[in-house]
C-alpha cells in the first residue's frame, strides 16, 4: 500500500444479485462515505483502479457499496479481498495530540536520552489508552502505553516518538 493512501474498508463478499459488495468498516468516521463519489480500489497484487460509488448503506457494523458499471455478482465478484482507500490527502483532520494507526507503525521509538528503543510493529487499542508495540533489532517486544507522560513526544513527520518511561516498564 502506497503512503498516499489511506485505506478506509475492506471487502469481504458480494451482496445481492446487482453487484453490491459487502465490506469491513476500517474507519473511525464512517460518515465519511456520505460525500464520497470515488474509491481506490487496491488489489491484493498492489494493482490499483478507481472506482465510482453509485450508492452505498450501512449494514451493521459494515458497509454496503454498489459500484457504476458493475451490475452482477460475476462484475463484482473480482473486488474480494480488495482494500478500498481514499488519498491521504483526504483523511479527517484529527486533534493535534491523536494520531492515525498508520502514522505510527514504523516510527522509531528512542529514550529521552536519545537510546534506540525499537520501532513501532502495531498498535493495540485496550479501550483505554493505545498501547504501542515496540520491537527492537533482536525481535523483542515492549508495550508502550501512549500515556501524555510516558511519550513526550511524537513526530509522525519525522517518524520519532521520544518517551519516558517509568522505572521497570522496559524491563517487562
Amino acid at each position: 500500500m502506497s503512503d498516499d493512501l489511506v485505506v478506509v474498508a475492506r471487502v469481504a463478499r458480494t451482496r445481492g444479485l446487482r453487484g453490491e459488495v459487502i465490506a469491513d468498516l476500517l474507519t473511525d468516521f464512517p460518515e465519511r462515505f456520505d460525500d464520497l463519489e470515488t474509491l481506490i480500489a487496491v488489489a491484493p497484487d498492489g494493482g490499483q483502479r478507481s472506482l465510482q460509488i453509485e450508492e452505498h448503506w450501512f449494514q451493521g457494523r459494515r458497509i454496503v457499496f454498489k459500484f457504476t458499471g458493475y451490475d452482477s455478482i460475476e462484475a463484482a465478484k473480482e473486488f474480494a479481498g480488495f482494500e478500498l482507500a481514499v488519498p491521504a490527502s483526504d483523511r479527517v483532520e484529527l486533534a493535534e495530540d491523536q494520531f492515525y494507526e498508520w502514522e505510527l507503525k514504523g516510527c522509531r521509538v528512542e529514550s529521552i536520552d536519545g537510546e534506540f528503543i525499537g520501532s513501532v510493529s502495531a498498535v493495540m487499542r485496550t479501550g483505554g489508552v493505545e498501547v504501542l508495540v515496540v520491537e527492537n533489532d533482536s525481535g523483542r517486544e515492549f508495550l508502550i502505553p501512549m500515556a501524555q507522560e510516558i511519550c513526550i513526544s511524537v513526530d509522525v513527520e519525522k517518524k520519532l516518538i521520544r518517551i519516558d518511561p517509568p522505572p521497570g516498564l522496559l524491563e517487562l
